[in-house]
């Protein structure tokens, strides 16, 4: 709550629970670890798959807000949809698919644009596909706490200003270690996608608390990957 009485709102707009292939985290404890972090609202952003998600909204209490969301895989990189009731299917170029996200009303941010050792926005095969994504998007992770070698972080807050999108802080947390070490605040409920958008020009960050723990907690979840046989890589 801010001085004057209104809400403000904490949120952790991308972490995995065991729903995605390279985390062991079950949702419920994802939840349990946002609330107990003092966050107010948590994206579940599993790859390419919803069902963690709406296990943690069927778990969440009333001092925490499930968000619904999906790291999706396209053709060119990740995006993220939140406010989903339905997956989206991936390897859709980056354009189908936030036109998907937008036809069920939800929010589309583009995830970890600029990180070398994942595809994003700054890799090859994007360059003819962001003209037709830009005026899609809503939001840019221009602080993606897992996000350790390069300036990846910096191009993308420079991505956003240029094309007058929103930024947000996340921790991408997979592991219950990192739920929180990133997040982004602002005045107002983000209990909507309307809520949102209404939101976004006062979107401020916490991100001091990412880089340490990220490294502790990386090998663990290479670890996790391998024992479940997934050939996708993790970053480096």
């Amino acid at each position: 709550m801010t001085a004057d009485g209104g809400v403000r709102s904490m949120a952790d707009l991308h972490c995995h629970t065991s729903a995605s292939f390279d985390s062991l985290s079950k949702p419920q404890s994802v939840v349990r670890a946002a609330a107990e972090r003092g966050l107010t609202h948590v994206a579940i952003t599993d790859h390419d798959r919803l069902e963690g998600a709406l296990e943690a909204r069927a778990a969440a209490t009333d001092d925490i807000h499930v968000i619904v969301g999906q790291e999706v895989r396209t053709s060119a990189g990740d995006l993220i949809g939140l406010y989903l009731e339905r997956p989206i299917p991936s390897g859709l170029a980056p354009h189908e698919a936030a036109q998907l996200i937008r036809d069920q009303g939800g929010v589309v941010g583009v995830a970890h644009p600029f990180d070398r050792f994942r595809a994003g926005a700054g890799r090859k095969g994007w360059e003819t596909e962001l003209e037709q994504l830009v005026p899609l998007l809503d939001y840019v992770e221009t602080w993606n706490a897992r996000l350790m070698v390069g300036d990846g972080n910096s191009r993308a807050a420079a991505f956003a200003a240029t094309n007058a999108l929103a930024g947000a802080a996340v921790s991408d947390a997979h592991t219950l270690l990192e739920v929180g070490v990133a997040y982004t605040i602002t005045d107002g409920p983000l209990d909507t996608a309307h809520d949102f958008r209404a939101a976004m020009s006062g979107f401020t960050f916490v991100t001091a608390r990412g880089s340490r723990l990220v490294r502790v907690a990386m090998p663990f979840a290479k670890l996790v990957q391998k024992i479940r046989g997934n050939g996708r890589a993790l970053p480096a």
